[in-house]
């Protein structure tokens, strides 16, 4: 068990030192961008990060009607 455990562990720590290894080479080494946003296809197909539509349907709209403000003169 032991060992299975310690033989996954280098195993992680190996690609770790590897995709380090190949950020510090390139040019601009820097992790991709996976984020959905990110992704050229999703937003050409109008597919956003569902943090970014929440905050975007939270936004008071200009022409709103506040929920607070219904019912009182």
């Amino acid at each position: 068990m032991l060992e299975t455990i310690l033989i996954s562990v280098l195993i992680v720590a190996i690609c770790t030192a590897l995709l380090a290894i190949g950020m510090l080479l390139k040019k601009n080494g820097k992790f991709p961008n996976t984020h959905v946003g990110g992704n050229k296809a999703m937003r050409e197909r109008g597919i956003g990060c569902v943090q970014s539509q929440d905050r975007e349907a939270r936004k008071e709209k200009q022409w709103e009607v506040s929920e607070t403000s219904k019912g009182k003169k």
